[in-house]
């Protein structure tokens, strides 16, 4: 949490820079999660691919974040994202099928990109901005191999692009890459997380 709010006042990012990505397998239900996510400063990237009310289940989740100011992109369905008034989510800087419907022109544009081709394409799709991983080894991908902290830092340097960690990152592992990383993205899978420190923090000021 520390990090994120010190990232984003070091480099004037006007968005979020610590990120939520929904996981079926890992976090069956995220609404908990999203809930305490700090506001202003966090971002949902709703994927859930494939599950039984997916649409149902992105209203509540846009719900949720409007209430809290918590910004919200839907990975892999341009439709779905303009029904639910949130940003699009490019996998590997592609567009998700043959038809592009057009974003609102104040919808946020986010994108994956894991070498230096899709890092490419990210950019080329204007991606606001880009989630580069595995930065280090993660569950969410066990078969991974990660790009490791001097190879991410090398490819985000040269990037003309927002570029965010993903992928086993942690407050500490976040420092490592460098001046670079203008933010982190994770998927909360119970127990001590960032949503949960920020839950505390909240508390505590209260």
């Amino acid at each position: 949490m520390a990090w994120a709010r010190a990232v984003k006042r070091r480099r004037h990012n006007p968005y979020p820079t610590l990120w939520l990505f929904t996981d079926q397998r890992r976090l069956a239900d995220p609404l908990p999660a999203i809930a305490k996510l700090p506001p202003g400063l966090s971002g949902v990237v709703f994927r859930h691919d494939g599950a039984a009310g997916r649409a149902a289940l992105g209203r509540r989740i846009a719900k949720i974040c409007r209430a809290r100011r918590v910004a919200l992109v839907v990975a892999g369905d341009a439709r779905l994202a303009a029904a639910l008034g949130a940003g699009v989510h490019l996998r590997g800087g592609r567009w998700p099928g043959p038809v592009r419907p057009r974003p609102p022109a104040a919808a946020l544009r986010t994108a994956s990109a894991h070498d230096p081709a899709s890092l490419r394409r990210a950019i080329a799709a204007k991606a606001a901005i880009v989630f580069l991983s595995p930065a280090f080894a993660t569950l969410s991908h066990p078969t991974a191999r990660p790009l490791g902290p001097v190879r991410w830092s090398g490819l985000a340097t040269r990037a003309d692009a927002r570029i965010y960690a993903l992928g086993g990152v942690t407050g500490g592992k976040a420092r490592c890459l460098g001046p670079a990383c203008a933010g982190a993205g994770a998927t909360f899978a119970g127990g001590r997380n960032a949503a949960d420190a920020g839950s505390r923090r909240n508390k505590r000021k209260r």
